[in-house]
């Protein structure tokens, strides 16, 4: 059994003009100590999804179906109080900009201690002692020294650094890391990748890392999940989906990355743009961008299907011979 299981998932947010569908009948499934990574264009529901997962979506955004399930345990449908003790104890959190999640006001030392005590029974000098060496585990130099400094007295890694810590603090089986690495520059980009991979080695933590930077998901990720227009349009493990692509889409985001020691006088795109979502298209959401797109494809929404390896993608070219169309 998967550690997080997600399945038909599905987010709306009510407007004056009706409900909006952000998440679509979204699947996944992370395995413990493994690294999903989710990526594609802004927009395509990323981080939704995550926040979905962590009980963090604000109004008027909520779950309108499916499931989630950590280790078995149901949780999309828990009281508030009782997703707030599953965050931070099981599920971390990795946000994109660290000082949305520290307070100005407290010494990061003390924002440590105060989450361990939240969850655990450990007195405030333990939780002290426990803070300075989560730390030092994610590389902050002489914590003994720096557990009192504000926020502001460290840089924008060092302060990522202390986030990551945060959602360490009590050893939590899961963490969602939304862009933990996109406000830094490249040097400490690196140093962030290697910290969450050792992390994963070392706990056997599960991550959903999620990213629009293919680069990051190379480099760090399992597997990884495409997403366009609040769906999976293709799964599989890291190598295989970077290698030999499935879906259109995600050919268009390999083809238009630069690849080092190769010269291209142009790099491929994709033309068009993401859909809104109060224009999403019937049939494959992708389908007025696809140079692959057929009658059916504007008829009929694809689900995941085998393409014949190890990657699955929503693709109607992958259909099994003899399958018609509906209606």
């Amino acid at each position: 059994m998967a550690l997080l299981e997600v399945e038909h998932l599905r987010v709306e947010f009510e407007t004056r003009r009706g409900n909006l569908i952000a998440i679509d009948d979204v699947s996944l499934a992370i395995e413990e100590g493994e690294v999903l990574g989710v990526v594609g264009e802004s927009g395509a529901g990323k981080s939704i999804t995550g926040m979905a997962i962590i009980g963090l979506l604000e109004p008027p955004g909520r779950v309108t179906g499916g499931e989630i399930r950590l280790a078995g345990r149901r949780i999309d449908n828990l009281a508030y109080d009782s997703m707030r003790r599953i965050r931070g104890k099981e599920i971390g959190a990795i946000f994109q900009d660290p000082l949305t999640s520290l307070n100005p006001l407290y010494g990061v030392g003390r924002q440590l201690a105060e989450t361990i005590m939240a969850h655990t029974d450990a007195s405030p000098t333990a939780a002290r002692a426990r803070a300075i060496q989560l730390l030092g585990e994610v590389g902050i130099p002489a914590p003994e020294r720096r557990i009192d400094a504000y926020p502001h007295e460290f840089s924008g890694g060092m302060r990522q650094r202390v986030v990551i810590a945060l959602a360490l603090a009590v050893n939590p089986r899961l963490i969602i890391a939304d862009e933990p690495t996109t406000a830094l520059d490249v040097s400490i980009q690196a140093q962030i990748i290697q910290l969450l991979k050792g992390l994963c080695r070392e706990h056997g933590t599960a991550i959903m890392l999620i990213t629009h930077d293919m680069g990051v998901i190379a480099e760090t990720a399992d597997r990884v999940a495409v997403m366009y227009a609040g769906r999976i349009a293709e799964v599989g493990p890291v190598r295989d989906v970077v290698k030999s692509a499935k879906h259109p889409y995600t050919k268009g985001l390999m083809g238009s990355i630069p690849i080092m020691g190769r010269e291209v006088e142009r790099l491929s795109q994709i033309d068009g743009s993401m859909p809104r979502l109060n224009a999403i298209p019937t049939g494959c959401a992708f389908n007025p961008r696809c140079p692959d797109g057929m009658a059916r494809c504007g008829v009929e929404r694809p689900d995941l299907m085998a393409t014949g390896g190890p990657n699955r993608a929503a693709c109607w070219l992958y259909a099994p011979l003899g399958v018609a169309v509906h209606g």
